[in-house]
This record gives structure tokens, C-alpha cells and sequence, in this order.
């Protein structure tokens, strides 16, 4: 049994196929990845749907794969049976015999039907309402098995033992591989984390591409205004938006939800008051801040001590350098340092509050 740790949820490929699947009556059929080896486009957990008409949506590959995922797919409408697919293309032989795809790597993946009446609809739905309440839960793929038919279950619907193990999974916030010769019973437990939650302290103009970027990756977004006439949800498709005083943001949102937060109200007192509210919390680990080194060290006069409560979590000015200068690409560098974040990647150093 092999495990896999994470805290949030970068892949949101379970709300692209939620938000945007066909309606019914289309057939379709539910791809995905359930175990990988060496390099691959994507890794245990990743889904797609491919239509009967061959539409898809969603990627397992950089488009190499799909084509064949197409044709086994068809079968799978036409049987109703379930199946898994390997693809090993590590070895000259690919290019011989394979796919040719020359991308080193291995990669299984079970088909299944995924109608609205399916096992599989049903399991991607209950996972999306946890989601959607920032609530981690699980999905289990059992892709190989004499005792049980193969495909996607949520943890309610497994037996006993399998159910156990999404428990513990859950428990330990990590997936799993469960494996059993005896029974020749293979499994994928996948622990789902929460998507990440951005929070926009301000909802000026610049503010609507940030969101845009967030809720393009679907992102969870919630924005935060003081002035009526900016906190308009009509302004941010997709997102929460709040209406309420700087100085009230831990009652306004809850803010042990939130996985990173961007003041950009572009007022000083009410961004010196959302900075307050940000250290006394404690939380999130990301906080970035829109502006020049000397509105920053002004900040910083004016919070005095609860500066402290920021010093290693505080990136300004917010962003990665790519050179921006326009709204949309300052956004698409906010949300590109925010992602680095949080997948642990170098992001900038925190910002110093010192002239």
C-alpha cells in the first residue's frame, strides 16, 4: 500500500466535469487515471469524460492519448462493461508498436459508463457537494476485481473494508493504493482536500481579472468590499462577494477556510485594517499585497506590532515579475504566485517591512 500526502486540491478536474458535462441523454464515459509510473501529463486521481459522439472534456494526456481513449471508450458504451487500459510507453518499442507518444511513462486508466443513473455519476456528484462546502471527502476506483464490479465509488457505497480504508484515508488526509493478490482486488483511494479558497480583499477594477484567473482554474474566490458600489456580485461570476468593513473580516469570512488572501482595495486605511484582521488570524500562509515598496513600509508604520503576525507570510509586491502591465496579466501573476504557493514551489521571498 502506497500512500500520497496533500492539503489542498490543485487538480479541479472533478468541477470541470461537474460544471461542464453535457446534458443528459448523451452517453458518456468516465476516464480515469488510477495509477502511473516515470513521467506522465498527468498523475492517479485525473479524470475526463468522453462523449458518444466523441467529444471530451478534460485531458489524461497532452492529447496523445485520447484518440485511442476514444475508441476504447465506445466499447465501454456499447458493452456497459467497464474497463481498464494500459499504456507503457517507457521503451523504443512504443514508437514500434505503441502509441508513439515518446513521453517515458506509464500510465492505467479505467473506463467506465457515466450516465446520469450511473455508479460513477453518482459518486462524482456527492464528491462535488463536499467540494463545493470546502469539505474533504473521498472517491475509490477499484479498477481490478473477481468480487466487486470495477468502478468509481464514493465512500458510502463501498463494503466494509474498502470503506474502512477511505476512512483512513480520510483520517490521514492521503491517498492510497489498495492491492490485494488473494483477491486480485486493486483499488485507488483518492483523498480530495479542499479546492483552493482565494480570497480578494477589495473589489476595485483590477480585482475582477484575479478572480478570473482563480475561478478559470476553479478555484473557490470570495471578495471583500466595504463600498457598495464594487461589492457586485454581477462584477464576479463564481465567486462570493461580501459586502462589509475592512475591520470586520474575521466575522465576514471564515478565514481558517481560506488558503491564500490578496489585499488590493487600493485605500490605505482599509488595507491596513484587512493586514490587522489577517495577522490577528494567524491564517492563511499566503498573503499577498498589491503596491510599491513605500506604500508597503508605510503599512507597516501603521500596523506597528501586529507587522510581526505577517513577516513570513507577507508577498509584495503580490505577484511573480513576468513583466505585467496590464490588469489581466497583473492578475494572471497574482494567481500564478498564489498557485506556486501552494504547491510548494518557489514563489518569492516573504517581504520585508524595513526601508
Amino acid at each position: 500500500m502506497r500512500r500520497m500526502r496533500t492539503d489542498v486540491r490543485l487538480d479541479t478536474s472533478l468541477e470541470l466535469l461537474l460544471e461542464r458535462a453535457p446534458p443528459e441523454p448523451i452517453a458518456r464515459v468516465l476516464a480515469t487515471v488510477v495509477s502511473t509510473a516515470g513521467s506522465t501529463y498527468r498523475k492517479a486521481g485525473a479524470r475526463m469524460l468522453i462523449m458518444a459522439d466523441g467529444s471530451y472534456l478534460g485531458l489524461l494526456s497532452g492529447g496523445c492519448l485520447e484518440a485511442d481513449l476514444k475508441l476504447h471508450a465506445q466499447q465501454v458504451i456499447d458493452s456497459g462493461v467497464p474497463r481498464a487500459v494500459e499504456y507503457d510507453m517507457r521503451g523504443p518499442d512504443d514508437i514500434l508498436f505503441g502509441i508513439g507518444a515518446g513521453c517515458e511513462g506509464a500510465m492505467r486508466v479505467l473506463l467506465e459508463p457515466a450516465n446520469g443513473a450511473s455508479r460513477a455519476a453518482d459518486a462524482l456528484a456527492a464528491a462535488g457537494r463536499c467540494a463545493s462546502l470546502g469539505a474533504p471527502t473521498c472517491l475509490i476506483t477499484v479498477h481490478e476485481s473477481t468480487t466487486m464490479p470495477l468502478g468509481t465509488y464514493s465512500a458510502e457505497s463501498l463494503p466494509p473494508d474498502l470503506a474502512a480504508q477511505a476512512r483512513q484515508s480520510l483520517a490521514e488526509a492521503c491517498s492510497r493504493e489498495v492491492r490485494r493478490d488473494g483477491e486480485r482486488l486493486r483499488a485507488f483511494v483518492q483523498f480530495l482536500p479542499p479546492s483552493p479558497h482565494l480570497l480578494i480583499c477589495g473589489a476595485g477594477p483590477d480585482a475582477e481579472p484575479v478572480a478570473n484567473a482563480a475561478r478559470t482554474l476553479r478555484w473557490r474566490v470570495s471578495v471583500v468590499d466595504h463600498r457598495p458600489a464594487y461589492a457586485d456580485a454581477r462584477r464576479f461570476p463564481g465567486a462570493a462577494v461580501i459586502l462589509a468593513d475592512a475591520g470586520a473580516l474575521r466575522s465576514a469570512v471564515a478565514l481558517n477556510t481560506c488558503h491564500a488572501a490578496v489585499v488590493m482595495s487600493h485605500h490605505l486605511v482599509s488595507d491596513v485594517a484587512y493586514l490587522r484582521e489577517l495577522s490577528s488570524a494567524g491564517t492563511p500562509g499566503y498573503v499577498g499585497l498589491l503596491g510599491p515598496a513605500a506604500r508597503r513600509f508605510r503599512i507597516a508604520q501603521e500596523l506597528g506590532a501586529a507587522a510581526d503576525g505577517l513577516r513570513t507570510r507577507l508577498r509584495g509586491p503580490v505577484g511573480i515579475d513576468i513583466g505585467a502591465v496590464t490588469p489581466e496579466a497583473i492578475g494572471i501573476a497574482i494567481v500564478s504566485q498564489v498557485h506556486a504557493a501552494l504547491a510548494g514551489r518557489p514563489c518569492g521571498d516573504a517581504a520585508t517591512f524595513e526601508p
